[in-house]
């Protein structure tokens, strides 16, 4: 009597697990009734008839990521890489992605594989590396219209590794080693080019500010010795006036005679003290010789009568 109950409360457990739906929330279920698409079971509460309606698939509507698995690829120029990526994609439509394909998670990792070689054997080894983003999105778009029929949307790709063969890797670095080494050469070339460029304008201008201040120096100078002239000749010209202003006086010739006679004999004087060999005029010992060529210096003749 026992086991016949616990045969009975497991059967109708079982009836009511068949009769009662519950949904989740970004789930779709789909259901069919005798083995034929009966509708698609949005989140939510539903009632089923046991052993008539059944729960045929269960989709998943958050978007889901699929690792792509390291593959070798061939670029243009025939160099062999391992690649390895990720996926992300996501069901729109259940009854699509139900009916529509055996595994749409295994056709979508594939044909993601096949999409990449395609597009990676399209560049260079050189170019592989500079243009992800571009193999991204041109995978993306290729894969999504090939899942369009399944109701799955493809909403990125990401290549995770590209990785090239040990022999072209350490060429590679040589390459950048050499390449670093090129930049640092110039760099120090434009460096001393610059120092060179800076020191020779610094020497042209401390020449241009010398031969300036030279030039000023002389003009300076020039001009000194322009007013220097000017006030002499200046100052000539008012002696030489005022001289022949007291000439016409009277008793001016004789006073300049007298001066003349002075300064003479001063000099005269003078020389005889400085110099061990003096030359003097052969008349010297005669004064009145003296006098009279003063006198004529000053066209004042002096009377012989009176010298004696």
């Amino acid at each position: 009597m026992g086991s016949v109950f616990i045969i009975i409360f497991v059967l109708v457990i079982y009836i009511i697990s068949k009769t009662i739906i519950i949904v989740p929330e970004q789930s779709e279920h789909i259901k069919e009734r005798l083995g034929v698409f009966q509708g698609v079971l949005k989140p939510g509460f539903y009632f089923m008839i046991p052993f008539v309606d059944q729960i045929r698939y269960r989709q998943n509507l958050k978007e889901q990521t699929i690792d792509i698995d390291p593959q070798v690829c061939i670029t243009k120029d025939n160099v062999s890489v391992e690649v390895d990526g990720v996926l992300y994609m996501k069901v729109i439509d259940s009854e699509k992605a139900s009916y529509g394909i055996d595994n749409f998670m295994l056709a979508t990792s594939q044909l993601a594989q096949t999409t990449l070689r395609s597009e990676i054997g399209k560049l260079v080894l050189d170019n592989l590396l500079s243009e992800r983003e571009e193999i991204n999105a041109n995978v993306v778009s290729n894969i999504d219209r090939a899942t369009d029929p399944w109701g799955i949307k493809v909403t990125r790709y990401e290549i995770r590794n590209i990785t090239p063969p040990k022999q072209i890797l350490l060429e590679m670095e040589n390459q950048m080693k050499a390449e670093r080494e090129r930049r640092a050469e110039i760099t120090i070339s434009q460096g001393e080019k610059e120092s060179l460029v800076n020191k020779s304008v610094g020497e042209r201008q401390e020449s241009i500010n010398i031969s300036e201040g030279e030039k000023i120096r002389l003009v300076n100078e020039a001009e000194g010795r322009a007013k220097e002239i000017e006030v002499i000749s200046t100052a000539t010209a008012r002696g030489l006036k005022w001289i022949s202003e007291a000439i016409d006086k009277k008793g001016g010739k004789e006073a300049v005679s007298l001066q003349i006679t002075q300064e003479y004999l001063e000099a005269l004087g003078t020389i005889l003290k400085t110099s061990k060999t003096t030359v003097v005029p052969e008349n010297l010992a005669n004064i009145g010789g003296v006098f009279e060529g003063l006198s004529r210096i000053t066209t004042k003749l002096p009377n012989n009568n009176q010298g004696a």
